[in-house]
């Protein structure tokens, strides 16, 4: 399999290119191939199993990585893309529409990033504008509408903070969305699949159920930015992302999300079959049992899950 390697990753490459030599030279059964498969394993296990949280911030943002619409491809069967906020455009960046996960009718929302320099500009690189938010917000009514749940994959660095979304109310849009799905009439669940960047991410982030795929990261600033911020340069990210706790596994011991799905060891993008097999399971597993909880007990639930973040004793 051909992945770009990433830095830390190096030494793991030429163990693989070691493995993949002999294995065209020699039986699977030969001593030498045996042993330097087990010795690509046994490294494997020691990186993979020790991740820093900056590794994986560099994991969640590897340009092979699946995005939302290789999801959609491999995990919702019948999907039909829907367009347009009804007041100002049709956003590329927060592709959504209507299909069945396990067989479940929902209506799925997420972020979309490009693939190459042409896709970013038309995706604005997963950086949703305000009428994003609003057409994510008229499709969750709609599903409200109609009685089905909804499922948001986030993947975003942020959203677009530039001069046109200042001017068309990109705080205010996020703002809405937080209220609006707070008191949404339907199931909702959220997995923030690669990049969780602060409000860009919350905006379609308020659920019944909050999960998080193994090496993604949800953080309320980028970990370039908080270096910037605290160490005047961007150098000190690896410590800055320590310091944010904002990988999968700290915020579920902190409860801000309710559960982390692993991934292929190395990240989604080693094995997206696997990955996308995983995300369809779970996620219909999920729709399944909130699909039991009567709908009073459901939003009391969800706002009491939000409303007691940020809540401390000593």
């Amino acid at each position: 399999m051909n992945v770009q390697p990433l830095d830390f990753e190096l030494p793991i490459a030429d163990l693989e290119r070691r493995v993949a030599e002999l294995a065209e030279r020699r039986k699977s059964e030969d001593p030498l191939l045996v042993a330097a498969r087990q010795d690509l394993e046994k490294e494997r296990k020691a990186l993979y199993g020790n991740l820093t949280p900056w590794q994986r911030v560099q994991i969640a943002r590897h340009p092979t990585r699946p995005y939302f619409l290789d999801y959609v491809a491999a995990c919702v069967t019948d999907f039909v893309e829907l367009h347009g906020d009804r007041l100002f455009g049709d956003d590329k960046a927060m592709p959504a529409g209507i299909g069945r996960i396990g067989g479940h009718r929902c209506v799925i929302i997420g972020q979309q990033k490009g693939r190459d320099v042409k896709e970013n500009v038309l995706r604005n690189f997963g950086s949703p504008h305000p009428e994003g938010y609003r057409k994510a917000l008229r499709l969750m009514r709609m599903a409200e509408r109609f009685k089905l749940p909804v499922v948001c994959l986030i993947d975003t660095p942020g959203a677009y903070p530039g001069v046109g979304a200042e001017e068309r109310h990109i705080a205010e849009a996020i703002a809405v969305n937080l209220r609006e799905m707070m008191i949404l009439k339907t199931p909702i669940v959220a997995v923030v699949i690669g990049e969780g960047g602060s409000g860009g991410a919350l905006g379609i982030g308020v659920a019944d159920r909050v999960l998080m795929l193994e090496n993604s990261y949800y953080s309320v600033i980028s970990p370039e930015g908080c270096a910037a911020i605290l160490w005047k340069h961007r150098k000190h990210a690896p410590e800055a992302a320590a310091a944010l706790k904002l990988t999968a596994d700290d915020l579920q011991e902190f409860g801000l999300i309710d559960g982390v799905i692993p991934e292929p060891m190395g990240g989604a993008h080693r094995d997206t079959v696997a990955m996308a097999t995983l995300l369809t399971d779970t996620i219909a597993t999920t729709l399944e049992t909130l699909a039991e909880i009567p709908m009073k007990k459901l939003l009391d639930d969800r706002y009491a899950k939000f409303r007691k973040m940020g809540v401390f004793s000593e």
